[in-house]
């Protein structure tokens, strides 16, 4: 019978060595500290950069087989979940590990509900920012900031602590969020309005002006939420990675939650949609895709929401953005900018080119666009990202929490630098020369 091990042969030694293979394929990267030369040898070390073949935890969260265009929530398949759930219920499971039943629901959705409004100070804050200010700057330092007020929320092994956070902080994201909005607009603030769904509260305090009853139109109200259910969670992804490192210090989950969120705001991350637009606007007609294409293909420019870092089939929230696209513009109208996206995804999906690398509609291909037909500015995009991404957030958080496993975040480095230098006194120095590694190109 085949053993569950793996043999190296250390060919510098003729050493063998028998490392154990767990969960089916994975080897402890500690194994290999027992590899060495001699007694005071370190051993051997694994570098990866980016973590691209690098497992730093377990988890039960979320499931991806990029291979096949699958995404999981707890087992889930997220095309269920986006046709039969709504985002509190998914938030739920995501947190929880198990749907809810009509009474739990109730009293979760009442929990998140209670927590929506923010301290009058918050608000205070907020509006010490410049009228130009970048809503996802506004929403990494205002959620920061929320550490100040519930001091006890460092009590991270305490379980109800943990609970109540988690509960404040879906309560009170998008409620930040409508308010950098309107700050943005020079609107006054809308305060939260709980008889309203999750959704359409956050589009109460987005849009409403001087109606006495604002009702969200459903279908936007609908879109909207699956939207949110489809962004809640994405395995150990940047944000994901930088919310379990910089939670691993045992620091309190807002000042977590706030890194996640400036790990959010890069544009290789929550701004992939907005360079998706950009690009579409670039492009201008559905009649210059082909010599768009071209130039793609002669390394000249770079095409946005196709391919992806896990999944090397069709994103499977794409499919569903799509669809829900759809369903937005029977409101709204036509986003002129679809008819380019169409014909980009009918090229590209028929050019040996990308087929062949892999390179399909991703989900911030048609979130974009979704997203400007609702009415949303480009610098809200990734803003409506972070909102249902913090559920997500705060069950890798708190999965970190309890793994006995885990301990303060710190990977290796492999030195490449000088070695022991002498000092000299700043009048015998010779003149610097600027280093391949300098950190600047000045001195």
């Amino acid at each position: 019978m085949a053993k569950e091990t793996l043999t190296i042969t250390d060919n510098r030694t003729g050493k063998q060595y028998e490392i154990p293979v767990e969960e089916g394929g994975v080897i402890r990267a500690a194994a290999l500290r027992d590899i060495k030369t001699s007694a005071d040898d370190f051993g051997l070390m694994s570098y990866d950069p980016s973590f691209t073949n690098t497992a730093s935890c377990r988890s039960r969260i979320t499931y991806i087989d990029g291979d096949k265009g699958i995404l999981r929530y707890r087992g889930y398949p997220i095309e269920e979940l986006a046709e039969k759930s709504n985002y509190l219920e998914v938030a739920y499971l995501i947190v929880k590990g198990e749907l809810p039943d009509r009474g739990h629901y109730a009293a979760w959705e009442g929990n998140i509900k209670t927590h929506t409004m923010i301290h009058e100070n918050i608000k205070k804050f907020m509006e010490g920012f410049r009228y130009d200010a970048h809503p996802m700057g506004m929403l990494v330092s205002t959620i920061g900031a929320l550490s100040t007020f519930y001091p006890e929320a460092a009590q991270i092994t305490d379980l109800e602590s943990r609970r109540l956070q988690t509960r404040r902080l879906i309560g009170k994201v998008p409620t930040l969020a409508a308010f950098a909005y309107r700050h943005t607009r020079g609107l006054p603030y809308v305060y939260p309005q709980n008889d309203l769904s999750y959704t359409g509260n956050f589009l109460s305090m987005l849009f409403r002006m001087a109606e006495r009853d604002y009702q969200p139109n459903p279908v936007l109200e609908h879109a909207l939420d699956v939207l949110f259910i489809l962004h809640a969670d994405h395995e150990q992804n940047c944000s994901a990675n930088a919310m379990r490192s910089v939670g691993s210090s045992q620091v309190d989950p807002y000042s977590a939650v706030a890194a996640a969120t400036a790990a959010l705001y890069g544009p290789l991350h929550g701004g992939a949609n907005e360079a998706v637009i950009r690009m579409l606007v670039e492009i201008g007609s559905p009649k210059n895709v082909p010599g768009f294409i071209k130039d793609v293909k002669a390394g000249k420019r770079r095409l946005m929401g196709f391919g992806h870092r896990v999944y090397k089939n069709y994103d499977p929230r794409a499919k569903i953005v799509k669809k829900i696209a759809y369903d937005v513009f029977k409101v709204t109208g036509l986003n002129p900018l679809i008819d380019i996206s169409l014909e980009l995804e009918k090229i590209a999906l028929e050019d040996d080119y990308f087929v062949s690398r892999k390179l399909y509609p991703n989900v911030d291909f048609y979130t974009g666009v979704t997203y400007q037909a609702m009415g949303f500015p480009m610098t809200m995009f990734p803003v409506l990202f972070a909102i249902p991404r913090t559920s997500g957030w705060m069950a890798q958080w708190a999965e970190m929490v309890r793994d006995p496993e885990q301990k303060i975040a710190r990977p290796r480095q492999v030195y490449v630098g000088e070695q022991t230098r002498r000092w000299t006194p700043l009048e015998q120095r010779p003149e610097p020369t600027m280093r391949e590694d300098a950190v600047s190109d000045e001195i």
